[in-house]
């Protein structure tokens, strides 16, 4: 069986259906992050926007928030519980400024023994244990602890055979990181690479997916960053190109600024309702959709362990 670890344990990736694959339900980034728009803490306000993505047909959601940022393992059962929605959690780091002073203290070893344990026994003495490995860069550079942290979630991915998933802020330093993978000899299409859409740059994004990784955009709807008309039109040169296949599209509306429950918008709606339909418009069919929010996360998160 190609299985997925939920919230509520393991299951076929053959029943995720659709998924968003980069979403934040609940977090609580470190005191050192001045900005708390980033603070999503009410358990009910959270439910609410899972309920609204159930309603639009959503069937799976990957929880993206980490060891360092605040993650509530036991939230995020009982939303899965109340809602059906098979609810996917993280372990791993987001980057070096958030990262726990015990991140360099320890061995890469001992930081990998951690992440084995949040898969394989459970996360912060719980039995609900983590589905996806994330490591992270910083803007343009790759901070030693990151480059340290990575290793340790190569080693944590050989062992496990959870996928991994990868920050990048503001879309740099892919390439960097994946080259650390490559020193473990970790397949490519085991990889998802986050955030892209945050560095439009065509030859940058066509040198990514010929290295075989699952491409991420995550910012329909942030048009603070680019109007989504040249996401569409990136999406579709990656579509040309002939990486269907390696597309992923998310939201990853951890503000409580972009979520309806939090009153904020355009809430994890956005992509059903408005996003996909001018995906529709614009040179894709509605095979290319079931391919980008069905069959490719399959494929990601339903790795051969």
């Amino acid at each position: 069986m190609r299985k997925v670890t939920t919230v509520l344990g393991d299951i076929d990736s053959s029943s995720l259906g659709f998924t968003y694959v980069h979403e934040h339900l609940y977090a609580v980034p470190p005191a050192n992050q001045k900005d708390r728009d980033l603070e999503l803490s009410s358990y009910d306000n959270s439910l609410y926007e899972l309920q609204q993505f159930k309603s639009v047909g959503g069937e799976t959601l990957v929880e993206a928030s980490t060891i360092d940022y605040g993650r509530n393992p036991v939230a995020l059962k009982k939303m899965a519980e109340v809602t059906g929605v098979n609810v996917i959690a993280t372990t791993g780091f987001n980057k070096n400024m958030y990262y726990p002073q015990w991140v360099a203290e320890r061995t890469t070893e001992e930081i990998a023994e951690y992440m084995i344990r949040d898969i394989e026994v459970g996360i912060d003495g719980t039995s609900i244990r983590a589905g996806q490995i994330k490591t992270g860069g910083s803007y343009n550079v790759v901070h030693p602890l990151e480059i340290k942290v990575t290793h340790a979630c190569a080693m944590t991915h050989k062992k496990t055979g959870v996928p991994l998933w990868c920050h990048t802020e503001a879309g740099t330093m892919a390439h960097e990181i994946l080259d650390i993978f490559e020193e473990h000899e970790i397949p490519m299409n085991h990889i998802c690479v986050g955030h892209l859409d945050r560095n439009l740059d065509e030859e940058y994004l066509l040198s990514l997916a010929q290295r075989g990784i699952f491409i991420q955009f995550d910012g329909p709807g942030k048009v603070k960053y680019y109007p989504d008309s040249m996401r569409v039109a990136m999406l579709k040169s990656l579509k040309d190109h002939g990486y269907i296949k390696q597309i992923l599209i998310s939201g990853d509306m951890g503000r409580a600024s972009y979520l309806k429950g939090y009153g904020g918008g355009p809430g994890f709606e956005f992509i059903k309702t408005k996003f996909i339909p001018r995906l529709l418009r614009n040179g894709f069919t509605e095979e290319d959709i079931h391919q980008i929010f069905v069959v490719n996360p399959k494929e990601w998160l339903g790795q051969e362990r």
